[in-house]
């Protein structure tokens, strides 16, 4: 049996991962005045380590650069929405919280306004490197008092990965692009038909993967069935969440259809939290998946030592961007995200954790993380060299997405917007509820979560 998501956990289970969350970080921040403390998150999959060898490679630098200071690395190792509820105990109590945590964009608003984080407006006017990041990326770790609360190490983006010998083999092209959903669920179609010991398509869903299934699948459908002018699920101008209209109603159509003509993977499998180890680790090195909606990272997981080995994957693999739903301008969708690096307001050592992310965040260290764990990058400088724009096959391709981006509306609310999101999307992957119900379910939730801030559509 799966493990459920932190979502729905029971008080007792959630109670005791609140505990276990406290442990980790032993006698909290302040207890040393010469030792900064870094948590962040550790792969679920043993063989993955580029985040642990990264920071083991900073931690020297910085150790060597400020004699006396020691770096304590303090990871947690959990699915996505397990480390968010751990890492919230932590930043609860000066005895618990680290100097430095990674975080999630799409949480970093939540954790602004539950007073988790400390603005780092002063440390970043004295910091020059600091005008090198793209605007955006500046955005996202912004709070809605105007302040920044967090230095971002990379963005993302998302689209197509297909595999070349199944596409072979159902008579698909090697250079597919599909211009409409409808194409997608053609060709998932042809694959389940041609080469039926495969899966055809893989979309995230349900909330056992959490944000996965909202950003990676839902709002890269959702972000695609208007002009791409307007934001979908957020409207600023009265600031107000949109209720499940008929793009919502569209996207989950589109889940309904891969789940009920079975052309995803078993719903079991498809609603296992760790699913996504799955499918970069074995479904797609092995040749076992046709399609998958995903992300620009995937290739950290088959670079040289990092247990998963796949040198042959952009030959293996095709790339395709996600098209709008029936091929309107701008004919493709992508959505960005990413982490940035925060200090806690309750952290003991909050200047030396600065001095930490200085480190971190020098061109050379930010372009060797930005090709280590496949990301894209956000300072202008390392965007603009040659060395790392050819560093990775699929860099480029990715990268390019950025013209056709969108960013989650990313407000406190957004966590439990997210949330229903997902409650919805399990109800017609699993054939409990219609698309109708569905939709309708997240606007009754929408409504609880915001407070009633929501505009009928």
């Amino acid at each position: 049996m799966p493990v459920r998501p932190t979502a729905a956990l029971t008080p007792l289970v959630a109670l005791a991962l609140a505990a276990s969350a406290l442990t980790a970080c032993g006698g909290g921040s302040g207890s040393d005045p010469d030792t900064v403390k870094i948590s962040f998150k550790q792969s679920t999959d043993n063989s993955i380590k580029v985040m642990d060898t990264y920071l083991a490679d900073i931690k020297k630098q910085f150790e060597k650069a400020h004699p006396g200071k020691k770096v304590e690395l303090v990871p947690i190792k959990a699915p996505d929405s397990e480390y968010y509820t751990k890492l919230q105990q932590m930043l609860r109590s000066p005895k618990t919280a680290p100097d430095l945590v990674y975080e999630d964009t799409f949480l970093i608003n939540s954790d602004i306004t539950s007073g988790y984080l400390k603005p780092l407006d002063p440390y970043l006017a004295k910091w020059p490197d600091w005008d090198k990041f793209i605007d955006t990326a500046k955005a996202a770790a912004k709070g809605e008092d105007g302040k920044t609360y967090g230095v971002p190490d990379g963005t993302d983006t998302r689209g197509l990965w297909f595999d070349k010998d199944i596409f072979k083999k159902a008579g698909l092209p090697a250079d597919w692009q599909p211009k409409t959903w409808n194409d997608i669920l053609t060709a998932a179609r042809t694959i389940k038909r041609k080469a039926p010991d495969t899966i055809p398509l893989n979309i995230y869903t349900g909330k056992p993967v959490g944000e996965a299934a909202t950003m990676q699948t839902f709002e890269m459908l959702l972000y695609g069935t208007n002009d791409g002018t307007t934001d979908p699920l957020y409207d600023k101008s009265s600031k107000k969440w949109i209720a499940g209209g008929q793009g919502f109603e569209d996207a989950l159509s589109f889940v309904e259809t891969v789940y009920k003509e079975k052309l995803g993977p078993d719903v079991s499998d498809a609603l296992d939290p760790n699913v996504m180890t799955r499918v970069r680790g074995e479904w797609l090195p092995q040749g076992k998946l046709g399609i998958a909606l995903d992300g620009s990272w995937l290739p950290q997981d088959w670079l040289p030592g990092s247990g998963h080995e796949w040198p042959e994957w952009s030959e293996k693999l095709g790339l395709a961007a996600m098209p709008t739903q029936n091929g309107q301008a701008p004919g493709k969708v992508s959505m960005s995200g990413g982490w940035t690096w925060s200090i806690p307001a309750k952290a003991g050592n909050p200047d030396l954790a600065f001095e930490f992310i200085k480190t971190m965040q020098t061109k050379a260290n930010a372009q060797k993380w930005y090709v280590a764990n496949s990301g894209i990058a956000v300072r202008e400088d390392v965007a603009k060299d040659p060395a790392y724009a050819t560093a990775q096959p699929g860099t480029e391709f990715f990268t390019d997405l950025v013209a056709n981006t969108h960013y989650r509306p990313a407000y406190p609310a957004y966590p439990k917007v997210s949330v229903a999101i997902q409650e919805a999307m399990e109800g017609v992957t699993t054939g409990d509820t219609s698309v109708d119900e569905a939709a309708s379910g997240y606007t009754d939730a929408l409504k609880d979560a915001t407070d009633n801030q929501v505009a009928e559509r």
